[in-house]
């Protein structure tokens, strides 16, 4: 049966993967020949099991293992994430949970140059704020976005701890120190004639306009019953929550499994403000 994603949205369907994204094709069980990402994997498995060797527990490796990945195909692709929950033993929802957390390992193709500008207060006061504006002016796009040709990738950064040579930022984590609008388009320019020292980042898949991974908004299915929103995380001011929390307060069998106070004393028992606080 085909699900119709408009006609379903009251139904609680999900919408499927964003479009923006690949989906993992790799496999530890089946070999395929001709496939870039399989002969990557090949190439990289040595370096890989050195890199879990070093660690008690093979999901310690799992950092370095994506900054690996990373490196050769210039973002966390949905294959490498695979691969790396194959060899730390965990799943893939952990190893994308874990890259989700830090804004240095990207689950989207990213430009060549990754061009950060420090926003954090001793840069705002020494000009930062003119020259983000600036920057985004000569690149042509905003903040968390990609050119157009796939070259630059523009984000506005908190403290990158070089506070003393103020604005400050980064290409390709390599410094850039005293900024101003007349040097930044002097590195650019170096940047785009082969003049600079900066490396490029490798660079296998086109990027999109952003790398940014919107929250997750689409359909899903409620999460228990009587539960109206599946965002809803509930507690206090959630209606939804309190419902749920109703339904076992003062129920002995729920008491002998859980510490929560509130379970065992509901004398306690917090009542919501007027705002739902």
């Amino acid at each position: 049966m085909s699900i119709g994603i408009d006609s379903d949205a009251s139904s609680g369907v999900h919408p499927g993967p964003d479009p923006g994204q690949d989906v993992a094709t790799w496999s530890p069980y089946v070999e395929r020949g001709g496939e870039p990402f399989d002969a990557l994997y090949a190439q990289l498995r040595p370096q890989c099991k050195s890199l879990i060797a070093e660690y008690e527990q093979k999901r310690s490796a799992l950092i370095p293992l994506a900054q690996l990945f990373q490196q050769h195909e210039g973002y966390v692709s949905a294959n490498a994430i695979a691969a790396i929950a194959s060899l730390v033993g965990e799943t893939a929802a952990t190893v994308e949970a874990t890259i989700s957390f830090y804004s240095l390992l990207y689950r989207r193709p990213v430009g060549k140059y990754m061009v950060q500008i420090c926003r954090n207060l001793p840069c705002m006061l020494n000009g930062a704020d003119e020259l983000m504006a600036h920057a985004r002016r000569k690149l042509g796009i905003d903040h968390l976005e990609t050119t157009p040709d796939g070259i630059f990738s523009y984000e506005e950064v908190e403290c990158l701890a070089a506070c003393d040579r103020a604005p400050c930022g980064q290409v390709n984590l390599e410094f850039v120190y005293d900024l101003t609008p007349q040097t930044f388009d002097a590195l650019i320019g170096a940047l785009e004639d082969g003049s600079s020292p900066i490396a490029p980042l490798a660079q296998t898949r086109r990027p999109g306009r952003t790398w940014k991974v919107e929250q997750d908004t689409g359909r899903k299915s409620p999460g228990a019953l009587g539960v109206s929103n599946p965002n809803n995380a509930g507690g206090i001011g959630d209606p939804s929550g309190r419902a749920m929390f109703d339904l076992i307060v003062g129920r002995p069998e729920y008491e002998q499994r859980s510490d929560e106070r509130l379970l065992r004393e509901t004398t306690l028992r917090v009542e919501p403000s007027e705002n739902g606080h």
